[in-house]
């Protein structure tokens, strides 16, 4: 089969209707989570999705609205579903910062000797610029990209055709030369700031300026509350719904 991509949350950071951006990736066999922000656990909830049905979640960068539901996640595979330990795709530099830094607080226990990511999940670490493979039908890759500079952050390409743009500043020569010319990617999944500078996202004024021929493979997410009255302000651009379901062309 093709791919599925069910947005679990489709807002912007602060957004409040949406909740966090992050994705659903289905296969035949297989579920991969992409990010896990704080509102995540309860859109997986409202789903009807058990944590015990994932087979994988895939880190773009720390920030909350992309990780701070692990440490829920985390907690509960352990205690509620018998030691679970579902399998963290991270490259190992993000996987040090994302315990040191973001889960470490919450997660260590020292009377049962829990002092990293290991003892909670099933770490595998991937390569930049390396496609991986996550099940027969599934590859991901993962490519440095800027959102805070001189921050770890990573934009993701699926099954070499799709890409997934987590947070990133606006980068008109690599959507328009690497991502559509020369990967012939057919799906963008890309973040959209709708009003102000931005600073350090991708601002719906920039994504006008593509050219049309891109623009028509690009779905809108990682959006304010006030998304409603940009509908039909997107030029040839769609915005992608929360707890929409997506089929992809393979």
């Amino acid at each position: 089969m093709s791919l599925q991509i069910q947005m679990l949350g489709t807002g912007s950071a602060f957004a409040k209707s949406y909740y966090n951006t992050s994705a659903l990736i289905h296969t035949t066999e297989h579920k991969l989570l992409i990010d896990c922000g704080s509102t995540t656990p309860k859109s997986l909830h409202e789903l009807g999705i058990e944590l015990d049905q994932i087979d994988g979640i895939l880190i773009s960068h720390i920030h909350a609205d992309h990780v701070g539901g692990l440490e829920e996640l985390a907690f509960r595979l352990y205690y509620q579903y018998k030691q679970k330990r579902t399998k963290l795709y991270v490259t190992e530099a993000l996987a040090t910062i994302l315990w040191e830094n973001t889960l470490k607080g919450g997660l260590y226990n020292p009377a049962e000797a829990f002092n990293n990511l290991h003892d909670y999940f099933e770490v595998v670490y991937v390569q930049e610029y390396e496609p991986f493979a996550i099940s027969p039908e599934l590859t991901i890759e993962l490519i440095p990209t800027h959102h805070i500079i001189e921050k770890l952050n990573y934009s993701i390409f699926l099954n070499e055709r799709i890409f997934y743009s987590a947070d990133i500043l606006f980068n008109a020569e690599f959507l328009i030369n690497e991502v559509v010319a020369t990967r012939n990617c057919h799906t963008i999944f890309h973040d959209c700031q709708l009003i102000g500078p931005g600073y350090v996202h991708t601002t719906l004024t920039e994504l006008l300026t593509l050219p049309v021929h891109v623009q028509k493979l690009i779905y809108l997410m990682h959006y304010g509350d006030d998304m409603p009255s940009f509908i039909g302000r997107t030029g040839e651009m769609t915005f992608v719904q929360q707890h929409q379901t997506i089929q992809l062309p393979e």
